[in-house]
């Protein structure tokens, strides 16, 4: 037998691990450079939020007592010119009653500009709600009620339907030198009204925009010259009204030359 021959392992290179090279000193350089602005950012942000320096208020108030304004702001003004919450502000001022819209802003240096405006009283609603130009009911149960807005009446709910109607037949009536002074609608849908004049009108619950358009021919043909001599209108009938005179008792009347029946 031969000799025994030696085992020949291969011998396999490990693999050379190499790391970048790192510059030291521009990183250094570098994260010292943004320490700097880190510092500068922080140092001018702290220079600019300081307290409020002053407060400008713009707006014609009538109704808006200036206390209440001022006290919705109070628990502001300590705060930091750039950390103060701006629509908390806002939020707060249209909270205070009769304030319509509120804008907010920052005027450098230090100024906070606050605009107010207030809401105008369109009509009032019940007894003693408000309503705005836009037919919402801004205030519930007013402290004072100004004499010469007229009366709105009508379920919970239905302030902008009474007040969209009340708009629309206002713009007629002031064409003819006349106003609603009362529009009212009751449960069961039906809608009635008092003119300047005092005469009452009565348009029930259905087919009202005909009603409506009838009464006007009446108002123009009939009792644009005997209206101080009428109590009431009633334009419940298909195709005629009754008038209710003050003094002679009540006499019917139709624009078709036709009375029907009630409705």
């Amino acid at each position: 037998m031969g000799a025994n021959r030696p085992n020949r392992r291969k011998l396999v290179a490990k693999p050379r691990v190499t790391f970048p090279v790192v510059n030291w000193r521009a990183l250094l350089s570098g994260a010292g450079v943004c320490v700097v602005f880190a510092g500068v950012y922080q140092s001018t942000i702290w220079l600019l939020d300081q307290p409020i320096e002053a407060v400008q208020i713009h707006g014609t108030f009538q109704r808006v007592p200036a206390v209440r304004i001022e006290a919705a702001l109070a628990d502001y003004l300590d705060e930091g010119f750039l950390s103060l919450n701006l629509t908390d502000v806002r939020d707060s001022l249209a909270a205070v009653s009769w304030v319509a819209r509120v804008t907010v802003r920052r005027q450098w240096p230090g100024v906070l500009d606050v605009t107010v405006t207030e809401e105008q009283a369109a009509a009032r609603w019940g007894k003693a709600g408000l309503l705005n130009t836009k037919g919402e009911l801004f205030v519930e149960d007013a402290t004072h009620l100004p004499a010469e807005l007229p009366r709105l009446e009508g379920p919970a709910g239905s302030e902008k339907v009474v007040a969209q109607r009340y708009f629309e037949l206002q713009k007629r009536l002031e064409q003819r030198g006349l106003s609603v002074t009362i529009l009212s609608l009751n449960d069961r849908g039906a809608w009635a009204m008092r003119l300047s004049s005092g005469v009452d009108v009565r348009l029930g619950s259905s087919g009202i925009d005909d009603r409506t358009e009838r009464f006007f021919r009446a108002l123009d043909q009939i009792l644009a010259e005997q209206s101080d001599k009428v109590a009431y209108i009633d334009m419940r009938y298909t195709n005629g009204f009754a008038i209710g005179w003050k003094k002679a008792g009540a006499r019917n009347a139709s624009i078709d030359s036709e009375i029907g029946p009630h409705g």
